[in-house]
């Protein structure tokens, strides 16, 4: 009976939180912009109320009696004990602060978006010196050992810390300048290919189709248009992603939108006995989800877009069905054309156009940011020079306005300080989770035919239906049999580089299957 109540008042938090989902998912999607006020208010309110339920006197009480009822069962014992500690870290955040930064949530990120439509990064500063003081708030009262940025960190990917995230970057960088470096002397590949004029209907279209053969369930999800691609779920059984189109940049038509749809399977994967459960719940970060962490999360999202997305094999089997949609605009493309122009190194302005060589180096732009705004070494106001610095640094770049340089993300005006580096950790375990897939027969021979089925099922079996009741490194280490590590993605870049620089199709020929 006990363990009846500690799983009745943890539904009750699911379910606001749920709600609370619903109403942010509106706000980016379909809500009008006089909204924004009232709808600050209600998260607001929401996400006090679920803070109060949370941490008050009755789940106080029911963990309590919940641990010495759990009669043996290990799944039940882990949500109690995973639900003490997660509201333990949430006590310590004031409940004024929980409720404030919810508020400031909802019209920071309607600041935003008009200011990045006007390149108006002044109009946007107050906003982001608000939240940003917040956040420094919230990781005192968290507390932290080395730096304020761990606090931060932690809360999106467990035991994580600013000085382990520099030496993992610095292990990457390692490899990706030669790497860079190499991939440019690769022939030139036809850009422009990728710039003209692609219909946004048919990039929905042929980016759907694809999204449902990969294993994403439109019957419990949809898809719609925003100003930056986002999932979001509401339990399992209704799962949404969102993508922007452009008829001038069709890699955001496709790419963006699996990379939804990844992130969509693994929620829509997560069994449904923890619906409404501590292992679909989030308490301190106060938000319904079933990935392990964020990091993991994006291993599942960077697989589907990377790994299998822009694969030579994909490309050989379904450019064909693209160019149907496209005849004109493709009419002069070979299937080599078009692989070889989505994968070239390419670095863009844009975090979520920039090709894989030069992803993470955007990564690690945005965390020494944070990290320095978090240990008041970098003031907002300085934000723009100091972004244009760090792009001309990192990659040779000129910036030439805001909106494409500190304007373009959405996460600081989400409040969401500390959530870039876990797309970098998503990088690295996704290659070591599909290497461990590969090596299944039954996988390997689905990727060379079209067939992902036995892909999905693999990733559904040892990650997404484990929902938060495995931490994200024994989900790693259950599934490869190895801790996090940078080998297996340096190895899928460095195979990468070498394709580049070969040509496997003499000029103008097309394989058989693309008559």
């Amino acid at each position: 009976m006990s363990y009846t109540i500690f799983e009745s008042e943890v539904a009750k938090v699911n379910d606001i939180l749920c709600a609370v989902n619903l109403l942010t998912w509106d706000s980016r999607t379909m809500m009008p912009p006089g909204g924004v006020d009232a709808r600050g208010k209600q998260i607001a309110t929401l996400v006090g109320l679920a803070r109060d339920i949370a941490t008050g006197d009755r789940m106080m009480k029911a963990i309590e009696s919940a641990g010495a009822d759990t009669d043996g069962d290990h799944l039940k014992s882990a949500a109690v004990e995973q639900a003490a500690a997660s509201i333990g870290v949430l006590s310590r955040i004031p409940a004024r602060l929980v409720s404030a930064a919810a508020e400031l949530k909802t019209n920071a990120q309607a600041a935003w978006k008009q200011a990045r439509s006007v390149d108006d990064f002044a109009a946007f500063a107050p906003w982001l010196e608000r939240t940003m003081e917040m956040q420094r708030e919230i990781a005192s009262a968290i507390g932290y050992g080395a730096h304020p940025y761990d606090a931060l960190v932690s809360t999106y990917e467990p035991e994580m810390t600013w000085a382990k995230l520099q030496e993992l970057y610095g292990d990457l960088q390692k490899s990706l300048g030669p790497l860079l470096a190499e991939a440019r002397q690769a022939p030139p590949v036809r850009a422009e290919i990728l710039d003209r004029a692609y219909p946004v209907d048919r990039q929905r279209a042929f980016s759907s189709m694809i999204s449902e053969r990969f294993g994403y369930d439109f019957n419990r999800g949809r898809l719609d248009d925003t100003v930056h691609p986002f999932e979001i779920s509401f339990t399992s059984a209704d799962v949404r992603i969102t993508g922007r189109f452009r008829e001038d940049w069709l890699p955001g038509g496709l790419f963006a939108v699996w990379h939804e749809a990844g992130h969509g399977m693994y929620e829509q994967g997560v069994a449904e006995r923890f619906t409404r459960s501590t292992f679909t719940t989030d308490f301190i970060n106060l938000y319904a989800v079933g990935g392990s962490s964020f990091g993991t999360h994006e291993s599942q999202s960077r697989l589907w877009e990377n790994r299998v997305g822009r694969s030579r094999r994909f490309w050989e089997l379904h450019f064909g069905e693209l160019r149907s949609l496209f005849p004109e605009q493709l009419a002069d493309v070979s299937v080599e054309d078009f692989w070889r122009v989505v994968n070239a190194p390419r670095p863009s302005l844009i975090r979520v156009e920039a090709d894989e060589l030069t992803y993470d180096l955007h990564i690690m732009l945005r965390s020494e940011i944070e990290a320095g705004l978090m240990a008041g070494e970098i003031r907002v106001s300085d934000l723009p020079v100091i972004w244009r610095d760090k792009m001309r640094s990192y990659l040779g770049l000129d910036v030439p306005s805001d909106t494409l340089g500190v304007l373009q993300d959405v996460h600081w005006s989400s409040g969401m300080v500390g959530s870039f580096p876990t797309y970098t950790i998503g990088n690295i375990m996704s290659s070591q989770f599909f290497a461990s897939a590969k090596a299944v027969p039954a996988v390997e021979a689905g990727l060379d035919n079209g067939d992902y089925a036995p892909l999905k099922t693999w990733l559904s079996e040892n990650i997404h239906q484990y929902g938060r009741s495995r931490t994200p490194m024994e989900l790693l280490e259950q599934a490869t049999g190895s801790p996090l590590s940078t080998a297996d993605y340096i190895g899928d870049l460095k195979r990468k580089v070498v394709e580049l620089a070969a040509s496997n199709l003499a000029a103008g020929d097309e394989p058989d299957l693309l008559a």
